[in-house]
């Protein structure tokens, strides 16, 4: 496993951690629609970098991981109007308009790095095949 690879996986597990931590917070009526969509997105966001770092032809494995952790990107966003990083165990907190902001930015900083690893990978497999072919 190459250095890239190992921070890629480190930043997934860090995302990963963080994201469990405030899902659980969610309304009780969200455990099982958006949570666990957002929970089994993210699952296919991991599955996606384990093939793509497996895969000998990444091209395709790349676009579907870029469109899995869009989707993730955008069920989060969801979430976040939908008001439910307001909660705490399941209710709304005392202060919920600073806490909600504090995990939207928190979550929302994890993810774009993730998406900006992910984006590098994809420019330099571009690069790759460009000089091979």
């Amino acid at each position: 496993m190459q250095n890239g690879d190992i921070k890629l996986y480190r930043k997934f597990i860090e995302t990963m951690k963080l994201l469990n931590t405030y899902l659980g917070h969610f309304p009780k009526h969200e455990k099982y629609a958006l949570c666990n969509r957002i929970k089994n997105s993210a699952y296919a966001v991991y599955d996606l970098i384990v093939e793509g770092q497996k895969r000998y032809h990444k091209k395709t494995t790349l676009t579907e991981l870029d469109i899995a952790h869009e989707q993730l990107r955008m069920q989060l966003y969801l979430a976040y109007e939908l008001g439910y990083f307001r909660f705490k165990d399941g209710k709304t907190s005392d202060n919920p308009a600073d806490l909600e902001e504090h995990r939207w930015v928190a979550i929302s900083l994890k993810v774009d790095e993730l998406g900006r690893m992910i984006g590098g990978w994809i420019r330099n497999e571009a690069e790759r095949l460009k000089q091979k072919g």
